[in-house]
């Protein structure tokens, strides 16, 4: 069987290409909006077609014309729409409903769904948009369709991503059964995953040598903060921030990561050890964008364009999807596709 076609909707900087790729797949298209996603995108994926738009001003026909497909001929349909809407940090841990414009698009990814009719289909999204209409919707429409959907919440951890990432994943197939992929025999730590890098400075990779601009306060803080998983709640009291005193949340802040433990989950923040356990274990300093990448299971070698400082760098790294948890689910929808 040669390489099932795919189409990668919200494709941000390529976590969920690669993904899609390193499973065999062959990606013939993107779309995303974010012009600095789409520099990265093109760099490291230089022979997909992008259309840098709005998904919403989008006509599914175009792209389908302008790849020269007919409906019913891509193998998968594959996405991740913007999922701050739903975000459980946004949203006072589901206590309240987000109105964030972006929460519709969902809707456009059941658009295209109807368009192309691929064989299979799979979306990948924060947990807390489970509990939501849009989902639901979704989940209709495909049945509508014909699709077989089936949906969990599964954490990156147990699938080779050397991090806590409590994500929703959608996998549907047109009229056949895609299982879940098999969880990884054991965790990959921190370790394994950053522990061989030099130290800042030292690497020759403008990603990893960044040097961090800190306040003494802040660095005599995070110099007393214990190695290897030590944490500011660690400290006595008298020698921990006013603001950490009053504030009985965010534990994680200030906190190290450790060795042998994976990851907390990266997020757009995490050059900042205000936003959470984001410290190098042994080192003072926050962790690199380099390492944040490593720790999301993006390859040493992989490009990100840093045209707009670290700040804009680090919030590709953290919305992007863990190529390693895309790739081993990618695998279980290719091995569906040939038993069709």
């Amino acid at each position: 069987m040669k390489k099932p076609m795919a189409i990668d909707l919200f494709s941000g900087c390529g976590g969920l290409t690669l993904g899609l790729k390193q499973a065999g797949f062959r990606v013939v298209g993107a779309v995303e909006v974010d012009p600095l996603a789409v520099k990265t995108y093109k760099s490291n994926h230089k022979r997909i077609s992008v259309w840098q738009s709005d998904i919403r001003k989008l006509a599914a026909s175009k792209v389908m014309r302008s790849l020269e497909i007919e409906s019913g001929e891509i193998d998968l349909l594959a996405g991740c729409p913007p999922c701050q809407g739903f975000s459980a940090l946004r949203t006072r841990n589901g206590a309240r409903w987000n109105r964030d414009k972006r929460n519709n698009l969902v809707r456009d990814m059941l658009r295209f769904i109807r368009v192309f009719r691929p064989k299979a289909v799979m979306m990948e999204n924060v947990p807390g948009l489970e509990r939501r209409r849009p989902f639901h919707n979704l989940c209709r429409g495909l049945k509508s369709l014909g699709y077989t959907v089936k949906s969990d919440v599964k954490d990156a951890a147990r699938y080779g991503v050397p991090q806590r990432r409590r994500r929703l994943i959608l996998l549907a197939g047109q009229g056949f059964n895609i299982p879940f992929a098999t969880k990884a025999r054991r965790f990959r730590t921190v370790r394994e995953a950053i522990g061989w890098l030099p130290k800042p400075g030292e690497s020759g990779d403008r990603l990893h040598d960044k040097r961090e601009k800190r306040s003494k306060k802040v660095l005599k803080l995070i110099r007393e903060i214990p190695r290897n998983g030590g944490s500011r709640l660690d400290l006595p009291r008298e020698r921990q921030l006013k603001c950490h005193k009053r504030c009985n949340g965010f534990k994680d802040v200030y906190g190290r990561m450790a060795w042998k433990d994976v990851a907390p989950t990266i997020t757009g923040g995490c050059f900042n050890p205000s936003k959470g356990r984001f410290l190098h274990p042994d080192q003072n300093r926050a962790i690199t964008m380099r390492e944040a990448a490593l720790l999301q299971s993006f390859p040493p070698d992989y490009r990100f364009d840093g045209s707009a400082g670290k700040q804009a760098v680090a919030l590709m790294i953290g919305n992007a999807l863990p190529p390693e948890f895309i790739r081993r689910h990618a695998l279980k929808i290719w091995q569906s596709l040939k038993k069709r």
